[in-house]
This record gives C-alpha cells, structure tokens and sequence, in this order.
C-alpha cells in the first residue's frame, strides 16, 4: 500500500484561459501530481476499483485499470496498487483541499540557468510562463501574464534583480499576442519599459479582437501597452552579457509568434507553439495552423542543440526531449484525421471513433481529445489538399 504522505492527488483542474494549456502542473511533485480521472466523483478511486501507480517526475496516478495497464506495458507506468485504498484517498482529498484554499494562487520562481529564471503559477493560474533574465543591465521579461496578478509578479521580480540599483524592466518581450501573456503590458509600458514584439502582434493589439473559440472579445490596447520595436524575421538584443535572439515563427500558434533564444545559456523560450504534455490551443481565427505550428516545431528541434534548456509556454521546465514527443503527438495524431477525412468520414465520426489511449493522455481541460481532432479537421479541410 502507498504510504499516505506520498500518495497525493491533484484535485483541482485549471483553468485554460486564452491560448493557455489547463492545468499548469504544481511545482512541488511531492504535494502536488498530475493525475487522471474519468469520473469527477472519483467513486472508483475511492472504492479501490482503479489502480494506483507510479509514474516518472508525475508521483502516484490513480486511474482506470486499463489505462494503467497499457501505461505499464509502455514502460512508463509501475502499478504500486490494487488494494482498497477509499479512506486514504478521502483523507488526502480533504488536506488538499484545506491547503489549497488557504494557501491560494502563487507565482513561483524557477531558476533556469546563470541569472535566467521562469515564473509559473502554482494552486491557480497566473497566466503563461515568464522568462526573466537578470544582471547589472536591469531585467528583461519574456511575457507578463495576466493583468489580475501583476502584483505577484512584480513581487517576485524585486526578488530576481541582481542589485539594489539594477531592478527596473528595461526590456519586455511578447511571444504573441494573447492576454495571458500581455496582461501586464500596460503596467511595464507606463514605466518606460521596451516593448519588442512581433509586427503582427503591434496590429492585432492596435484593434477589437475577437476569439470565438473562447467566445472572448478585446478591446483595442492603450498606446503604452503596444510595442515600439518591431521586426519582420528577427531581431537580437545584446543585454546582461547575453545574445538573445528573437526569432518569428509563422503561422503556427497565431501568425504574430516569437521564440526566444539566449545563446550564451543556452535557454530557449518557446511561448506557446510548446505546451508542455498538452494538447495546444491554435488560434486559427489569427493565423494559427496545425500543420504551420508542427513544422515550426519541427524547424526548433533541427535549429537548437540537443542540450538546450526549454521554457514553455505552459508547463514545467523542459528538455529538447520533451519537444521531440510534442513533435511526434503533433505528426502522429494529424496523420490520423488526414486518414479518416481521405476515408470521407465527417467531423463528428473522426471525434467518435477511437482514438489511441497513447494520444487521449495528452488531453487536459479545455483541450480535450475532441477539441484538438477539431482544430486538426478544420486547419486540413480549409486547405485544398489536405
């Protein structure tokens, strides 16, 4: 049996806001674990029905037998498990429980390498991952977040600055143009912070937005929110002892997105064309595609080296490794609605048939299995040879 201090479960999905994968995973994996559930009332786990098993970096999992099953014979799953395990469960969901509404939602620091630093969320969502990078030159920020934790942020940004002269953001980088990652672009702006950014993106902040998918719309971004250095391709600052190299990718998360690459660490920030583990939101009302976002992933693993260090745009701090399996998801699940739509099947017949239990983990939230068959229909289906 699973000890009780170490078998925990993450209860409480996040919520996926605009472009942002759902659940951002907690960063202490001895609290907290991704986990996966069919059934919201978890009377299987708690009635010992389901299997308990181990996963790397993921701690315990309780899930259905079958899942476990076939996760175990992928060599990434060990079954710890199969006796009566309610009352521990109901223990720890009630702890958790506690700990999380007392504690609330926080904004983590993660250090990456040298003086380069990510801030994620925890117990909550704060928005897209922020990359920091500090020295006597000031700080440069990849991304701000959501507005409504700025103050967190800026917190957590007096406590990255290297010397008591050396804290102001001279520098704010936008990967793209979703308000999870622009949040606090007004805030920076008023205080004369430079915003470089994709010319794309200055157009689509400079007007209303509209998301369907999310059913979202967006006012047209004050003056001091905007970029003032903007770039076709690319464009390189020279700050902190640090080449940083911003790089446009097209057409692929939206048609305004931008990677960030620090050459002398070696650190490569992916904004969202990389959701860690996660099936990814594509913006196809700005420009996204599947196909555009699998070959511009494709173009990161062939252009970077293999020891690179990744921040996503959501998700834990990753590995060259961990793009080349979301390379794979992206080719290997299109592959599969190409073939059925070639089989003349409709929409609603592809999202009702099987899928491989090996893609369905990649679901999370808002993108389910479902959703991402759909963003994968229509990118093929608009285009005359799909």
């Amino acid at each position: 049996m699973v000890g009780k201090k170490t078998l925990v479960l993450a209860l409480f999905p996040l919520i996926l806001s605009i472009g942002i994968a759902p659940a951002i995973p907690f960063a202490d994996s001895q609290r907290y674990m991704d986990t996966i559930y069919r059934d919201d009332s978890m009377t299987e786990c708690r009635q010992g029905l389901y299997l308990v098993y181990r996963i790397p970096n993921a701690d315990y999992i309780c899930t259905q037998d079958t899942t476990a099953q076939r996760w175990e014979q992928l060599g990434i799953a060990e079954i710890v498990s199969k006796g009566t395990i309610g009352e521990m469960l109901k223990e720890t969901e009630d702890q958790i429980e506690e700990e999380i509404l007392e504690e609330g939602l926080r904004v983590d620091i993660i250090p990456v390498k040298n003086n380069i630093s990510m801030l994620i969320g925890v117990n909550g969502f704060s928005g897209g991952n922020v990359g920091v990078l500090a020295g006597d030159d000031g700080l440069l920020m990849i991304d701000d977040g959501l507005e409504s934790v700025l103050d967190k942020i800026t917190t957590q940004l007096e406590q990255l600055k290297t010397c008591e002269t050396c804290g102001d953001v001279k520098f704010l980088v936008n990967t793209h143009w979703h308000a999870d990652h622009v949040g606090g672009n007004s805030h920076f702006g008023e205080q004369g912070t430079v915003i470089v950014a994709h010319e794309n993106l200055r157009k689509v902040l400079s007007s209303p937005q509209t998301l369907e998918y999310f059913n979202a719309t967006y006012d047209t971004y004050p003056k001091e929110a905007l970029p003032v250095i903007t770039f076709e391709e690319s464009v390189t600052l020279h700050f902190n002892e640090e080449t940083i190299q911003v790089i446009h990718l097209p057409n692929g998360h939206t048609n305004n997105d931008s990677i960030i690459y620090f050459a002398e660490s070696n650190v490569l920030h992916l904004g969202d064309i990389f959701f860690k583990g996660n099936f990814p939101f594509v913006d196809l009302d700005h420009g996204g595609s599947v196909i555009g976002l699998t070959n511009n992933i494709e173009e990161v693993l062939n252009k970077f080296p293999e020891e690179t260090i990744v921040i996503p745009g959501h998700g834990e701090l990753s590995t060259i490794q961990d793009v080349r399996m979301y390379h794979d998801m992206l080719v290997e699940t299109t592959n599969i609605v190409r073939e059925q739509i070639s089989e003349g099947k409709s929409l609603g017949e592809i999202q009702n048939s099987e899928f491989p239990e090996n893609w369905t983990l990649w679901e999370s939230g808002r993108i389910d299995t479902p959703t991402w068959i759909e963003f994968i229909h229509t990118d093929l289906t608009r285009n005359s040879n799909p």
